[in-house]
């Protein structure tokens, strides 16, 4: 019996030596030697808050009132090759498509990588410096026009994307409310615009 009453009171003795130590996660400790917080666990039940940037209401087709005619076209580089290849007047083409008044636009860029192409492409420089094509400077560094024509219609809402390159497509289409245009069976196609202006679907 006195054995056990010994051991007893050695326990509690040895609990009340181990409560006084200081613990892993005390505030006292140093960074460097202090255990990480235990992370909470999640209830799958609960409802998780995702902050997201809101979209303009502008870019959303039913509400973009910046889109419409006179439509404003910004042009890629290889749709301006395309239309070369293909014989197509740009102009002319723009307007068959629409059926509205077209202003092309041509970013800096977008002339510097057909200018880096050679001789070869001089018949597109000499078309995109007609007095019709407004010319927009770009402020970035370099000649690459995907990024350039991405960023401008993220800021503006107005453009139609001209292009038949793949990849930039691809990312056009994750911007809501931005129409893209490219030559397809020797015309020019739209995709993506709203139905009050979309004579080319209805054909």
């Amino acid at each position: 019996m006195g054995n056990n009453k010994k051991a007893k009171v050695f326990a509690k003795q040895r609990v009340a030596q181990l409560n006084r130590l200081i613990k892993p996660r005390d505030s006292r400790l140093k960074e460097k030697d202090r255990a990480p917080p235990k992370k909470k666990k999640e209830d799958p039940n609960q409802l998780k808050e995702i902050e997201r940037p809101q979209a303009s209401s502008a870019l959303f087709f039913q509400y973009n009132t910046q889109l419409g005619p006179p439509y404003h076209i910004l042009l890629d580089t290889n749709f301006i090759n395309f239309s070369v290849k293909n014989k197509l007047d740009i102009m002319k083409s723009m307007m068959d498509c629409l059926y509205a008044k077209c202003i092309p636009y041509v970013t800096d860029c977008v002339v510097g990588e057909l200018e880096k192409l050679g001789s070869k492409y001089k018949l597109a420089l000499r078309i995109i410096k007609d007095e019709r094509f407004e010319r927009i400077k770009c402020l970035h560094r370099g000649t690459y026009a995907d990024d350039c024509l991405v960023n401008r219609v993220q800021q503006h809402k107005c453009y139609i994307v001209a292009t038949n390159d793949k990849d930039l497509k691809r990312r056009i289409r994750k911007i809501p409310g931005v129409p893209i245009m490219n030559v397809a069976l020797n015309r020019y196609v739209i995709e993506r615009m709203p139905d009050a202006f979309e004579p080319m679907t209805k054909k």
